[in-house]
């Protein structure tokens, strides 16, 4: 009974900032946030700190605890769950070069310390750069590359109708073409866009609204999909089996909101009277 109760808060937390921002919708954000937080920090700590880099540094296969790098493991051994006697057991061997990103993490805290934080900016340096170098690869793998081969096609096809609604045929192929000339025409600023050339850029813009409209309404829709659940779970919530949560939690939150507002309406009537 206390699950539905709590949602049913917090959804109607988050709707009054319809009213204006207010201590309801503040604790949802906090909490939101806060839990959030709390929980993907230890998703990335049980899934990728405790088996990718301690389960290479210390592994279960090369366990001996005559030597020195194990007889510090056993000492952190009184975090069992983190790491469990015998080593860490992820199919892993040891390679301790990982101790260079595991140095680079711990100079990455350091920057809640004002007198350390320069030492940030060497993690914060490589972590910026890595991903920047990874991600120019990959978007130029799939977005650029990927959008030539799309490109890329027969025009005059035998094989294919020559209209189809939403399947390959020639007139979707002559639709693309164009969209795809006319748009890079409109992104090329070497020549000014006037006579044939800025009426065929002018198409390219068309072809472009088209394509963020589409883009947008998508992201409209997924978002409307998500607000009918939180509609349903409301509705649901007003029944008896709840105890009528919701339209509980309505009128509290309304009478609350209502007084606080009398509140501030007479507070602010009494200071101008006394300026």
């Amino acid at each position: 009974m206390i699950g539905p109760w709590i949602a049913a808060f917090l959804t109607l937390a988050i709707f009054s900032y319809l009213y204006k921002d207010n201590p309801f919708y503040k604790v949802a954000e906090h909490l939101f946030v806060g839990i959030s937080t709390g929980y993907w920090t230890s998703m990335f700590f049980w899934t990728q700190i405790q088996p990718n880099l301690f389960g290479r540094l210390w592994p279960a296969s090369e366990y001996n605890p005559d030597t020195l790098w194990y007889k510090f493991y056993n000492v952190l051994g009184i975090f069992n769950s983190v790491f469990p006697d015998g080593g860490i057991n992820k199919g892993h061997h040891m390679e301790l070069l990982y101790l260079l990103p595991f140095a680079l993490g711990v100079m990455m805290l350091l920057s809640v310390s004002a007198k350390l934080s320069w030492m940030a900016r060497w993690g914060i340096a490589y972590t910026v750069g890595m991903a920047a170098g990874l991600r120019a690869y990959g978007f130029l793998n799939s977005n650029v590359l990927g959008q030539i081969k799309g490109s890329a096609f027969q025009i005059f096809n035998s094989d294919l109708p020559f209209f189809a609604l939403a399947s390959e045929s020639i007139f979707n192929n002559f639709i693309i073409l164009i969209g795809t000339i006319t748009g890079l025409m409109y992104f090329y600023f070497s020549r000014e866009h006037t006579g044939n050339f800025g009426k065929l850029s002018k198409l390219g813009i068309y072809f472009l609204m088209i394509s963020f409209g589409a883009s947008f309404g998508f992201a409209v829709m997924g978002r409307i999909s998500l607000l009918i659940g939180r509609f349903v779970d409301l509705i649901t919530y007003s029944g008896s089996a709840y105890n009528h949560a919701t339209l509980w939690l309505l009128l509290a939150m309304i009478l609350l909101l209502g007084y606080s507002a009398f509140s501030d309406k007479n507070t602010s009537e009494n200071k101008s009277t006394l300026d």
